[in-house]
């Protein structure tokens, strides 16, 4: 399923509710989900991983939606290489993956 059709798909099953929340309140819901993501993150249980990243690109899409934001579009920057350096194999030194 390619990002467009999964963010209308959310947009056609949530959308009442998503736009009567607004934007503020959407982004609490999906900031609790990457917090849920968080906490996967750290233990062992696959299952739960997967299910935590299914949420956070759900909430992820409906705050798109309320924001009137296609991410297919959004994601178009990173088709050509990284918006920094412009390589596909990022070389940008303020990214490091090196924890400091």
């Amino acid at each position: 399923m390619e990002i467009r059709a999964f963010q209308q798909l959310i947009d056609r099953m949530y959308s009442d509710k998503d736009r009567k929340r607004g934007a503020a309140r959407t982004f609490l819901w999906f900031s609790e989900e990457v917090g849920e993501l968080a906490s996967a993150i750290a233990t062992d249980d696959k299952q739960n991983k997967v299910e935590e990243f299914a949420d956070v690109l759900a909430w992820l899409a409906t705050l798109a939606n309320v924001e009137g934001v296609d991410l297919q579009d959004a994601i178009r920057k990173f088709t050509e290489g990284c918006p920094g350096c412009g390589k596909m194999n990022c070389s940008c030194d303020n990214k490091l993956t090196e924890v400091s």
